[in-house]
């Protein structure tokens, strides 16, 4: 019979061998952790709605992490808004389309450097019965025919690479836009992306103005199609650049600049030159240029 507070033999064995014990289970929790494989690299990048919804990204992104290890998660919104999120230091690389707005950027010392990467076109869109008649190569004489007649136009308004493209374009034309809107009855602002906008186009039977990348995925065209092509004007450059740690000390700037050196690189631009919807290629690599 054991009494309280009496050592047995059993319990004074246990606590000669408790020590031990303790120092088992501290290797065993070392060998653990030690076993755990580390979190893969991860960085945010700030892009258009563009290369999102054109699908590019489905194909660059995993051909960057196969490349480096790195994971990039990418936050796709308008380049103005995209910008914004590198000044706040909300992003580690900003790929965009806009660049004025870009080269500021990097004047203000909240980027390091903006690389060229890759460019396509502006199109626009508007229903095949064409009710303007705005069919040709002049961007500036079809805004013209658009707003001289009232016709349903569907802008993204939303500081976007594009609808500051669009704007530019306006003033082209000779046309003022107070408030960043023309005034005429029927243009309508929906603060969208690129894919919205063209859904509201498709709908409405409204002229658009887009990307050439996002219309080539786009499937709901309905009466769509491409009136206005070929201008020189409609020439619409990509950029890339690393947020500056000067200003943001978070910034994961060496995998971010792994992702600009990559994307610049020949492997890079080989994978943009390859994405291509029905034969036909969205983009066009020129890093360097």
């Amino acid at each position: 019979m054991n009494c309280p507070g009496i050592a047995t033999p059993f319990s004074l064995k246990f606590k000669r061998f408790r020590p031990l014990a303790h120092v088992v289970l501290a290797l065993a929790a070392t060998v653990s952790i030690a076993q755990t494989p580390p979190a893969p690299a991860a960085i945010v990048m700030a892009s258009t709605t563009s290369t999102e919804q054109s699908g590019l990204f489905s194909s660059l992104i995993p051909a960057f992490k196969k490349a480096t290890g790195i994971e990039v998660k990418v936050v796709a919104v308008g380049t103005g808004q995209a910008i914004d999120m590198g000044r706040r230091g909300d992003a580690d690389v900003l790929f965009v389309h806009d660049q004025v707005a870009e080269e500021k950027v990097v004047a203000e010392g909240f980027a390091i450097k903006r690389f060229p990467v890759m460019y396509n076109d502006f199109v626009l869109i508007g229903p095949a019965s064409d009710p303007a008649q705005t069919r040709g190569k002049d961007i500036a004489s079809a805004l013209k025919k658009i707003s001289a007649g009232n016709a349903a136009f569907v802008s993204r308004g939303d500081k976007s690479g594009t609808h500051a493209a669009e704007l530019r374009y306006w003033k082209t034309a000779g046309i003022e836009t107070p408030g960043d809107k023309p005034a005429f009855a029927n243009y309508q602002a929906c603060g969208c992306g690129m894919g919205p906008a063209l859904n509201i186009a498709a709908s409405t039977g409204a002229y658009v103005l887009a990307d050439r990348g996002t219309w080539l995925s786009f499937k709901n065209r309905a009466a769509l199609t491409v009136l206005v092509e070929g201008d020189k004007r409609l020439f619409n450059q990509y950029g890339v650049m690393v947020v500056n740690p000067a200003k943001h000390p978070r910034t994961k700037v060496v995998e971010a600049q792994k992702f600009v050196d990559w994307v610049t690189s020949p492997a890079g631009q080989a994978t943009i030159a390859s994405y291509k919807i029905n034969g036909e290629q969205l983009f066009f690599p020129n890093a360097g240029q």
